[in-house]
């Protein structure tokens, strides 16, 4: 779990899965502003971006920090199969792939009507799943992306609600190994989830379950657990307090 200290300083908080007790704090230093955070079981390692120094901050078990420049405001980050990091960049609309140690290996520039993407996911068969729509824009969606980055092949969403088919700044994305979408809908204070062709199925975590706005989600498919950051926001822009909610799924 990242919690921010100060201004230039961030903890990633380890906790045990099954008591959820805190075994060690560690600091990765020169993080200004933690966005996306994401792990990857083959090098043993996190990945946190950082849109302000527009750079991914890589931590390792034994606590080494390292980072590389994405040249870019990098958002919400993946690992894919090939255990490469996948970064969503909003405001140039791509996705950029490194390898582990930042090497950049492939880019994908997204659909002219995908606006401000928040978060990808790579499927089993090489597409992307991609969450898009900032509070101003006109289209809150899910998609599925083909292959080469250049065609929407399937949509959930559309114009800002709170409907059953609507979104209101859809932020974070988890893939289930059958396919089956989750979605963090944070405005509407929800999760949903979709089936593999993005229809909906049902709404997973309602707003009676947290005090206040989802931001992030990881989940543990052998435990079947979802965990899901709830941040209670003062104002426009600024964080004040947050926990992290646990439900069986």
């Amino acid at each position: 779990m990242l919690r921010r200290k100060d201004r230039d300083q961030v903890e990633v908080e380890v906790y045990d899965v099954v008591n959820y007790r805190l075994q060690r704090s560690l600091t990765v230093p020169n993080a200004r502003r933690p966005h996306g955070v994401t792990s990857c079981k083959h090098y043993r390692c996190v990945y946190i971006s950082d849109p302000v120094v527009e750079c991914i901050h890589r931590l390792d078990v034994q606590g080494a920090v390292t980072r590389w420049a994405v040249h870019d405001r990098p958002a919400g980050l993946s690992v894919n199969a090939a255990h490469n990091v996948l970064v969503t960049c909003d405001v140039v609309r791509k996705i950029e792939e490194f390898s582990s140690h930042g090497d950049l290996l492939r880019e994908l520039t997204l659909p002219d009507d995908v606006i401000n993407p928040w978060h990808a996911i790579q499927t089993c068969n090489d597409e992307f799943i991609v969450c898009h729509g900032r509070f101003s824009d006109a289209v809150h969606r899910v998609c599925k992306i083909s292959v080469n980055g250049r065609d929407i092949v399937q949509s959930h969403g559309g114009q800002r609600g709170s409907g059953t088919g609507q979104y209101d700044v859809p932020v974070s994305l988890a893939v289930d190994k059958n396919g089956f979408v989750l979605v963090v809908d944070q405005n509407n204070r929800r999760v949903k989830l979709l089936s593999p062709t993005l229809d909906y199925v049902h709404q997973v975590v309602s707003c009676d379950k947290l005090e206040g706005q989802p931001g992030r989600l990881c989940l543990d498919t052998r435990r079947r657990c979802l965990y899901v950051a709830d941040n209670e926001k003062k104002g426009a822009r600024k964080w004040i307090s947050g926990r992290l909610v646990v439900f069986r799924f």
